[in-house]
């Protein structure tokens, strides 16, 4: 029996930064593939591949209306980047019946661990004290400055809940947090997340996570004013897209002393090396890393051969993230923004 036909052009990504050697041979035993290798493929080759392929894999998909039209095998195109872009015609994918999906949950496991790390250091002044121990400035056994604060018991507001905030809700539950929740997409919590307005949660958190999927709506949704409403010492920690906040409003507050500001990510990446931000007071930097560990993209390629086997079985399930006709365009427009912004591409 012939194999399905998966072509695989993931780079930027290099294949073993999203498979282990055991879902790497799973889809070798599932599917035919070509491509894989560790430098783009040419597009003449992927052209005359897609006609007769089952599944598309890429960092950015491109095929326009015809190449959708003819590709009467394909299943589902993934894209490996970490979020739909432009180059695909998604219409022509939702007519014909194609799924399009993306990776982006697949970073939730090493972007939460990176957000408890965040916490745990913003909470405790790991890296304050830290600094302040190289220059002969420590405190040492003072907690009266309030500053510090303990998780246990602790308020913590999430914007979005969406696959990375639950996974950092679930690495939070030890230390019983009360957690609330602004996602108005989100039509029904668990139990134990209250749904709250955006300023109402702001006011009441110690901290306050930024994970919300960058949208067209969502853009600067944590503004200045929104910022000076926060909890006076709360920490805000960004882990999603600096698209979503206002970034030097933040960095004001943090200079002020008012908040601490944890950030994976920026508004231009990489950050120039004279930007004043650099010396900022009350600020955990992070450069874009959160998923920058060993075996930290694996779970992408755990959820690309679970999806394909669903799709073969004909079983409904999907692991990665499914693209939605009302959602997409918004979605695509905020990477158009973030890419005018001079954020580098990927997690």
């Amino acid at each position: 029996m012939t194999k399905p036909l998966l072509v695989l052009d993931q780079h930027f990504r290099r294949v073993e930064e999203l498979f282990s050697p055991a879902a790497y041979a799973r889809l070798n035993a599932l599917c035919h593939v070509e491509g894989g290798q560790n430098w783009a493929m040419d597009p003449a080759r992927v052209e005359s591949l897609i006609g007769g392929a089952d599944f598309y894999v890429a960092a950015k998909p491109a095929l326009d209306g015809a190449a959708i039209d003819g590709a009467n095998n394909l299943k589902a195109i993934i894209e490996v980047a970490g979020a739909f872009q432009d180059g695909l015609d998604y219409a022509a994918c939702f007519d014909k019946g194609v799924e399009v999906l993306s990776c982006s949950p697949g970073f939730r496991e090493s972007v939460a661990e990176m957000g408890l790390a965040m916490i745990l250091a913003g909470g405790r002044g790991l890296v304050q004290e830290h600094e302040a121990f190289r220059s002969g400035n420590e405190h040492w056994l003072k907690d009266w400055d309030g500053r510090d604060f303990t998780l246990y018991g602790q308020e913590i507001g999430f914007l979005g809940y969406g696959q990375i905030s639950r996974e950092l809700h679930r690495l939070l539950a030890p230390f019983s947090p009360k957690v609330s929740a602004f996602d108005p997409w989100l039509k029904d919590a668990p139990e134990d997340v209250a749904l709250r307005d955006l300023d109402t949660l702001l006011k009441r958190c110690r901290v306050v996570v930024v994970a919300a999927v960058p949208t067209a709506e969502n853009a600067g949704l944590l503004s200045a004013a929104r910022i000076a409403r926060m909890r006076r010492r709360a920490l805000l920690v960004l882990l999603s897209r600096a698209h979503c906040i206002d970034f030097d409003a933040a960095l004001a507050a943090a200079r002020k002393g008012e908040i601490t500001f944890a950030t994976d990510v920026f508004p231009e990446e990489p950050v120039d090396s004279r930007d004043p931000m650099r010396a900022a007071p009350n600020v955990i930097y992070s450069p874009h890393r959160a998923a920058a560990v060993e075996s930290g993209r694996h779970l992408i390629g755990q959820m690309i051969v679970a999806d394909i086997e669903a799709i073969l079985a004909g079983r409904p399930e999907r692991r990665l993230q499914k693209a939605d006709r009302s959602r997409v365009a918004s979605l695509i427009d905020a990477q158009r923004s973030i890419r005018k912004a001079g954020t580098l591409a990927g997690t």
